[in-house]
């Protein structure tokens, strides 16, 4: 083995996981594809990259309609899913995770931009309805459930009220906010562990709005 081969194969070398089921599953919603990379609509992506980061995974296993990776975070195997189904289909890819390892939806988090709460901010709901949000509709279509946990990403309300919804949740962010978003998904990947710890109510209570 080369100089060359080795280091590429230290870089794409992940931290060896205990055996063991997975225990929960953490969706980031986006649509796949370069040109829609950094768009307002993959915010619930970009969150998903902040946790592998973070907690020593890699997001590149294609599996689900998907593109997956396996972490720890706080004590418990969790699977990293971004749906390569585009947003208005992200149920068929959580149906397909969900079913396989058998996780109920209160054990599937889910994380999206939301238009409707400050900018680099989230909230954090224990379920609900689908807000208007078509990746989530289709998920609670197609599950029949509404109990998912969910954080909403604040990413930025339109510039005027006129303005096209659909041309402004496909616009990229600014380099000055992509700055903003790392901060505030350093704060999301700490509202997850406590999440996936079973501390949903302190997660509320600390970060709701932050």
């Amino acid at each position: 083995m080369n100089v060359l081969d080795q280091l590429f194969k230290s870089i794409r070398k992940t931290p060896d996981l205990p055996a063991g089921p997975v225990e929960f599953i953490v969706a980031g919603l986006g649509n796949p594809g370069k040109e829609y990379e950094y768009t307002r609509h993959n915010a619930g992506f970009m969150a998903v990259d902040a946790l592998a980061r973070k907690f020593g995974g890699r997001v590149d296993r294609l599996k689900y309609k998907s593109l997956c990776g396996e972490c720890m975070i706080g004590g418990k195997k969790v699977l990293l899913m971004k749906p390569s189904t585009f947003m208005n289909n992200s149920g068929e890819a959580l149906r397909e995770a969900m079913n396989f390892y058998k996780i109920p939806s209160d054990r599937t988090l889910i994380l999206f931009d939301d238009i409707s709460i400050g900018f680099a901010t989230m909230r954090i709901r224990k379920k609900g309805s689908d807000g208007g949000h078509n990746g989530m509709k289709n998920i609670i279509y197609l599950s029949g459930k509404d109990d998912f946990p969910r954080i909403k990403i604040g990413v930025g309300a339109k510039p005027h009220p006129d303005y096209d919804l659909a041309k402004w949740v496909l616009s990229k962010f600014s380099d000055e906010e992509l700055g903003e978003l790392d901060k505030l998904n350093a704060r999301v990947c700490e509202a997850v562990e406590l999440i996936v710890n079973g501390n949903m109510e302190k997660a509320m209570n600390s970060y709701n709005g932050k």
